[in-house]
């Protein structure tokens, strides 16, 4: 079935981690990179506003080097970062053109929906004004970055039938990960017709080296075969994908994506049943049981972010690396205007309302040892 997008190559060159050099971009490696997924046949890259360096980096490494139509540049409006105006969030667009010199974007994106950020792009009137550049000729198709509810997903695509695309948070380890929900946003956003680009099919880089149990499955499957692998291909074989960007920083990374993304075409009956395997042994490592249904929070006199600081100490029970954890707690817990599990009270009132039982009081204290 045919869909927006699906000439293109299911790889896509993500800009937001860049190789560095002296504490900048390199942009002579940068350079050999965007040459090197050229020739292999690959066309979209994806920067944003908000990558610091990225969009002149990308105009130095590709638009002042190759043709225009040879390519597909993605960029994004972050209207939420430090705008008090509707002329100050518009002026990101000038400043994206200019900064990358590409005179057009064939995908710009409202950036980061989901949350109290979709009411800033609602005030501002971003989707009327992304339609008027659509119009111009200055961005060939419009869309969202998300990261929230499917529930909330879905009631932005009824409100805005307009937008062609969503960008999506996607990959194995969270497809049925009740703090994310990607498996059910994926399904919403095709149910309303709309393809799909792929985010964080690597979940950071964390699904590059998974934990050991899942590692065993995949060695057993295919010794030579990278992790990352895996990850991407998942994520490719959807239907209605666009492509799957990856944030690759050095050569090395990408010469891994593109020996097994050149040809893709699609996982074999027997790769779903590994991914599958890597899945159910996934589940069975012992975890904080939170489904994220926040009973808790609405009786919590603290105002502790419980499911947050929950889904960061379960982060780090799986990947086994205390700072992308701490991130992730600082990130769902703090940023969200919550307090930190150290000003629990121990009140017990949590545990009263928690359809899992979880013994909260205990987990929040080991949350507080760790993660502070």
């Amino acid at each position: 079935m045919s869909y927006l997008g699906k000439e293109i190559k299911k790889l896509g060159f993500g800009l937001m981690r860049l190789p560095q050099k002296d504490g900048k971009i390199d942009i002579d490696q940068t350079k050999v990179m965007v040459d090197h997924f050229l020739e292999a046949g690959f066309t979209y890259f994806d920067t944003a506003w908000a990558y610091a360096g990225s969009e002149d980096a990308i105009r130095e490494a590709l638009v002042e080097r190759y043709p225009r139509e040879k390519f597909q540049l993605a960029t994004k409006n972050a209207a939420w970062v430090n705008c008090k105006t509707r002329e100050e969030a518009v002026a990101q667009f000038e400043t994206s053109l200019k900064q990358t010199g590409a005179g057009y974007f064939d995908f710009y994106l409202l950036h980061n929906l989901g949350e109290g950020r979709t009411k800033v792009f609602d005030d501002f009137d971003m989707w009327n004004w992304i339609q008027e550049k659509k119009k111009e000729g200055k961005v060939k198709h419009i869309g969202f970055s998300f990261h929230s509810t499917p529930e909330e997903l879905e009631e932005i695509l009824k409100k805005h039938p307009e937008m062609e695309f969503v960008q999506l948070q996607i990959n194995y380890a969270d497809w049925e990960n009740p703090a994310i929900k990607s498996k059910e946003c994926y399904e919403v956003a095709r149910k309303y017709g709309k393809s799909v680009i792929i985010m964080e099919p690597v979940k950071g880089g964390m699904l590059a080296n998974p934990p050991e149990p899942v590692q065993e499955v995949f060695k057993k499957a295919n010794k030579d075969a990278s992790f990352a692998s895996w990850a991407i291909k998942f994520a490719a074989n959807l239907d209605g994908v666009i492509t799957v960007l990856s944030g690759m920083s050095n050569i090395e990374q990408m010469d891994d994506n593109i020996s097994y993304m050149k040809d893709f075409k699609g996982l074999s009956e027997e790769d779903k049943k590994v991914i599958d395997e890597a899945q159910k042994v996934l589940k069975t490592i012992p975890l904080v049981p939170c489904t994220t249904c926040n009973y808790c929070a609405k009786v919590c006199p603290m105002k502790i972010g419980i499911s947050g600081s929950f889904t960061a100490m379960n982060f780090l029970t799986l990947y086994r690396n205390e700072t992308a954890a701490k991130s992730q707690k600082t990130w769902l817990v703090e940023e969200h205007g919550f307090k930190s599990a150290l000003e629990c009270i121990k009140c017990g009132k949590c545990e009263q309302v928690c359809p899992q039982h979880i013994k909260i009081r205990e987990e929040l204290e080991k949350v507080g040892k760790i993660l502070g």
